[in-house]
This record gives structure tokens, C-alpha cells and sequence, in this order.
């Protein structure tokens, strides 16, 4: 059965936390990624930078309704969520606009198990990680590729 380490790229494109939305936005685009490892300032893996990150930030935002009682307003929807809404989409940096705590395979991890994290949770980059440090990163067209090499 085929790991994560036999379809990953090792060669990873990384960027830091304090990249400009610009700079990610050009190297996404003009590489043809769908999302780059984030790292911070000592080289650990603090979030992952994905296309629709930064497509978020044409979108519209979305209110959260109200009700009013006794001349006051409350949110029927999450403060935090809006708050992080709001966030993404005035991000100037890598941090403010990334998924943070991105979830991460082992280079051992199955092939299976990697296309179940992703179908499941509708990723379409996943870093890999080993001893804490990114090795690799597996992406849809990773997956898609171990289906054209059987006969």
C-alpha cells in the first residue's frame, strides 16, 4: 500500500507568518498551488495558506442576525466566527489570513487515510510532518496521480 512519503512532494515551498497576502497570492497563482505551509519565525508548521484563504477576501460578509430584547441586540450566530471573518478579509499578512493548526500526516500515513482526511474534510493540501518539521505536502493532483499509475 502506498504512504504519504511516496506521493508527497519533498521539495516544499514554504512561507512565514509576516509574508505579504500580494507575495502569497503570486506564488500560489504562478506555481499553481492550492496552498502553501506556514511558518514561523523558529520553523515550525503554524498554519497552512489555501486559495480559498484568499479568495475569502473578495467575498461579502455575512452579518450574523439579531434579535433585539429589552433595547438590546444579540447575535443569533458567532461573534467569533465574524470576528475571524472580518480577519481574513483585511489580512495584509500570511497570519491573519491562514488556517491556523492545519491538520498534518505522517510520511507513514496511508495513501487511503490521507484521500479520507481530504474527501472528508474538503482539504486539498495536506503538510506532512515528521519530528516536527515539514517534509512534504500532498496535494489532490498527488492523490489523483497513484490512479493513473495502476494498469
Amino acid at each position: 500500500m502506498l504512504k504519504a512519503k511516496d506521493v508527497m512532494t519533498a521539495d516544499v515551498v514554504t512561507i512565514t507568518e509576516d509574508t505579504e497576502i500580494s507575495v502569497a497570492a503570486k506564488l500560489l497563482f504562478d506555481r499553481g498551488f492550492n496552498g502553501v505551509p506556514v511558518l514561523n519565525a523558529a520553523g515550525a508548521l503554524t498554519g497552512i495558506l489555501c486559495q480559498a484563504d484568499l479568495v475569502a477576501q473578495q467575498k461579502k460578509l455575512s452579518l450574523p442576525s439579531v434579535f433585539s430584547l429589552l433595547d438590546g441586540f444579540i447575535p443569533l450566530g458567532s461573534m467569533k466566527d465574524l470576528d475571524r471573518e472580518v480577519e481574513k478579509m483585511s489580512a495584509l499578512t500570511a497570519t491573519h489570513a491562514m488556517t491556523r493548526n492545519p491538520a498534518t500526516v505522517a510520511p507513514e500515513t496511508g495513501i487511503d487515510e490521507v484521500a479520507s482526511l481530504m474527501t472528508d474534510k474538503g482539504y486539498h493540501s495536506v503538510p506532512v510532518v515528521d519530528a516536527g518539521k515539514v517534509v512534504g505536502i500532498i496535494g489532490m493532483r498527488d492523490i489523483l496521480g497513484t490512479l493513473l499509475e495502476k494498469k
